[in-house]
């Protein structure tokens, strides 16, 4: 075993085993009182559940979702871009260029599939 990495596996034991010393402290001093019904019942604002919590969504929340992300990133990628706009010229307005013809085109896929259509 190479010397060079003892200093890595004495820290990383040294962190485990302080991580698992926490943690049993952790359990031996707390308080264990037993389980009753009332503490094992869901908290929601004090209001009782009045359905099964594994109800059905729909799929439209989630393409919005991603959707959002998609854009978001969108602007990440730009940001760089704008910052070096006169060092790139014609080329880097180029590259813009296809980046956002590229999501425009999914966009458009998402406009006309009626993924932006909240009713």
């Amino acid at each position: 075993m190479p010397e060079g990495y003892l200093p890595f596996f004495i820290f990383a034991a040294l962190a485990i085993a302080f991580v698992l010393f926490l943690l049993l402290l952790a359990k031996l001093l707390r308080p264990a009182p037993p389980p009753t019904p009332v503490k094992l019942d869901a908290y929601e604002c004090g209001i009782k559940a009045m359905s099964d919590a594994r109800g059905r969504y729909a799929v439209r929340y989630y393409i919005i979702a991603i959707l959002f992300v998609v854009f978001d990133v969108e602007t990440i990628f730009l940001f760089p871009w704008a910052v070096r706009y006169h060092q790139l010229g014609w080329f880097g307005v180029a590259e813009v260029a296809v980046f956002l013809a590229i999501l425009m085109v999914g966009y458009v896929w998402a406009y006309k599939k009626g993924a932006l259509e909240w009713v």
